[in-house]
């Protein structure tokens, strides 16, 4: 998902994501890990579908880098598992 040139695993997002677990999501990286585990169900959700198909732009298109970051954060708030909204 992410050997295109600009992004990779290493880069930092635009802010930290907090889950309501304590663990944060800093790096792109961190995000495919997430998205590589969603359940099942999680896939069916709409706005999971979203964050994927941004970051997959966001690998090629690195501008668009803080709207895929915004899309992921939505979809963790909307399952109840964001601690904070940052932007």
């Amino acid at each position: 998902m992410i050997d295109k040139p600009g992004l990779t695993r290493h880069t930092e997002l635009p802010f930290v994501i907090e889950l309501v677990d304590g663990s944060k999501i800093a790096t792109v990286g961190d995000v495919e890990a997430y998205l590589r585990n969603l359940d099942g169900e999680q896939h069916q959700r709409s706005y999971w579908g979203i964050a994927v198909r941004m970051f997959r732009i966001a690998t090629t298109e690195p501008a668009y880098l803080k709207s895929a970051t915004m899309s992921f954060q939505t979809a963790l708030a909307m399952d109840g598992l964001l601690a904070r909204m940052n932007s």
